[in-house]
């Protein structure tokens, strides 16, 4: 089993509170969160900003992996996740995830690329934990 970590620190209540997150890695160290990340535009980071950038690189990785296991040896992927917010009674509500993929796959079949891409949007990790909708719009160079 392989165990990742990240943790997030807040100082203050509410809108007034300030918040930190750090991961394991080291990639974000003390990243600057807050209400004004997350509901308006202020400099830093949110939950559903790291929720999308997960998805769209386990997605990604999950398609490379599955384009090669089906003997393709040349290609590029860019996706694009869009995680949706959404109000929920007095809470809020992670909805939706949406992916948008690019890719270029010298020699295959928009058949066989959709039916790849498909799986691997259901079956990558991120996807099954996410209790969201999950789609995937697709084009194929």
């Amino acid at each position: 089993m392989i165990v990742r970590s990240a943790s997030a620190r807040y100082v203050g209540l509410g809108k007034e509170g300030k918040g930190s997150v750090s991961t394991q890695s080291g990639v974000l160290d003390a990243q600057p969160y807050g209400f004004n990340t997350r509901f308006e535009d202020g400099k830093g980071t949110n939950p559903e900003e790291l929720i999308a950038a997960a998805h769209a690189s386990c997605f990604t990785m999950a398609l490379s992996f599955a384009l090669a296991k089906a003997g393709h040896e040349a290609g590029e992927l860019e996706t694009e996740a869009k995680v949706s917010l959404d109000k929920d009674g007095d809470g809020f509500k992670v909805t939706k995830s949406a992916l948008t993929l690019k890719a270029t796959v010298p020699g295959i079949s928009q058949q066989d690329f959709a039916r790849i891409a498909d799986d691997a949007k259901a079956n990558c990790p991120i996807s099954k934990l996410l209790n969201a909708e999950v789609t995937l719009e697709k084009s194929l160079a």
